[in-house]
């Protein structure tokens, strides 16, 4: 039985899977925290994967390995390979003035989404490239390479010292602002605007399946990916499948043939990881807006999935803006609350209300991608926020569509592993692992409740208070 590994490097922590490379039962897991933060040094990302794969029982007995992390970080490296500074993350939002100044220069958001199909906004590589060289031209002077986390982490692996043999993929390259996945190539007029006029060396991008180096432990490597496209290649996601992550971020995605061209920057034209597309939607507002409305009534995660369930939000609007927000673009924005009255101001309508107003931003996106031209037939809900009962419930109702719900699982380090097992075989298509079991929701639809929400939610734009 040949064994294979697959680790998520995400935000918060680093998780490792080992699994049958034919049948993609787990054989064993471990993981390691990462520190806080929006700017990290790559070394703890690092220390984390020894740890979590000391904590899966090493890769003495594995034969291939894949890396999915985190998307959009920036890794910037001198000519030896020493990283230059801590890197910064995709929610560092930092950047936002710089990414408003590369839509400017370029003379449109049109362009960027023609050229690379990704509008520069804060959390994009290409943004934060300009940050750098505006703000620490000396670091950025000293810059030879430029990578993305799994690309490091995959380059760690190898043991490897050149910065010449880097490689990435193009699901985590298509989120830079420099690389277009409609033809496949690094843009490096982009990439030079962003950086002033410095050209770093840029990763190699790999073929879907390739053996991208070697472990020390004589594991193959596979090309990784980012964790989006890594997520969607563990659920098998189809045409017509709409994946939506409830996670730190809000995601919603969807494995496609079609290349977005959306000149408003809120669709990003990202890859997947077996050659086709998948359109993606992010929101910075996941399932912390869960966790803020728990601990502000003063229950668990349970608690408040019961008290949404046992109202309605009789016209009560949450608008969860509470880390600004990517999608719509204002990074300034926050927080707010309309229709507030007498009535309507108790625990159980609160929740209510916070549940869905988590939910219509995760609809508007599904909206955004069937503008595109996407099929949208029905909705894969994973990430820690789809634990919540209240969340799984609620779904098909604001999305108007029947909702699917696998059971729990690592889905970025499932999909990691199961891409090593791809490399692993060398065969034209990914192996068809068993799948999980996958739960049902269907409800009539509720347009009302998306209806009030729009109404509202174009008044929090966070724009200064008056005196």
């Amino acid at each position: 039985m040949a064994l294979v590994a697959g680790v998520d490097s995400s935000t918060q922590s680093c998780k490792v899977v080992v699994r049958d490379a034919a049948t993609g039962a787990l054989i064993r897991q471990g993981r390691a925290s990462h520190p806080a933060g929006t700017e990290v040094d790559p070394a703890h990302w690092r220390s984390a994967l020894e740890r979590a794969v000391d904590d899966a029982g090493g890769l003495a007995d594995v034969a291939a390995v894949s890396v999915g992390a985190q998307q959009h970080g920036m890794i910037c490296l001198d000519d030896k390979g020493a990283v230059v500074r801590p890197a910064l993350l995709w929610n560092d939002i930092r950047s936002a003035a710089a990414a408003d100044e590369l839509v400017r220069e370029l003379g449109g958001a049109q362009q960027w989404a023609q050229a690379v199909g990704v509008v520069p906004l804060a959390a994009i590589t290409v943004a934060k490239l300009r940050w750098l060289a505006d703000n620490e031209p000396g670091n950025a002077d000293r810059t030879a390479a430029v990578c993305l986390p799994h690309d490091w982490l995959t380059w760690q692996l190898a043991g490897a010292t050149s910065i010449d043999v880097i490689a990435t993929d193009r699901g985590d390259a298509s989120g830079t602002g420099y690389f277009a996945a409609a033809t496949n190539e690094y843009k490096p007029e982009l990439l030079a605007l962003a950086f002033g006029a410095r050209q770093p060396l840029l990763p190699r991008v790999a073929s879907p399946n390739e053996v991208v180096g070697t472990h020390a432990g004589g594991a193959i490597l596979g090309p990784g990916t980012g964790d989006n496209a890594a997520a969607a290649l563990a659920l098998d996601a189809r045409e017509g499948d709409v994946i939506v992550s409830i996670g730190t971020s809000g995601v919603v995605s969807s494995a496609s043939t079609v290349v977005a061209n959306d000149s408003s920057g809120e669709v990003a034209a990202f890859a997947d990881a077996t050659g086709r597309q998948l359109p993606l939607v992010c929101t910075l507002n996941g399932a912390p807006v869960l966790d803020a409305t728990a601990r502000l009534l003063g229950v668990d995660l349970d608690r408040l999935a019961d008290l949404a369930l046992s109202s309605t939000s009789d016209g009560l609007v949450l608008v969860p803006y509470l880390s600004g927000e990517r999608t719509p673009n204002r990074p300034a924005a926050t927080g707010a609350v309309h229709g507030l009255r007498l009535g309507n101001s108790t625990p159980a309508h609160f929740a209510r209300a916070a549940v869905e107003g988590l939910l219509c931003g995760l609809a508007d996106g599904i909206d955004r991608l069937r503008a595109q031209g996407v099929r949208t037939e029905r909705v894969l809900l994973v990430g820690g926020g789809a634990r919540s009962r209240a969340v799984r419930e609620l779904a098909p109702a604001i999305f108007g569509m029947p909702v699917g719900v696998p059971e729990p699982g690592e889905y970025v380090a499932d999909g990691a592993a199961r891409q090593a097992a791809w490399a692993l075989t060398g065969q034209d298509a990914p192996p068809q692992w068993n799948r999980s079991a996958t739960k049902t929701y269907e409800a009539d639809p509720t347009p009302d409740i998306r209806e009030r929400y729009s109404e509202v939610r174009d008044l929090t734009d966070g724009s200064p208070l008056l005196p």
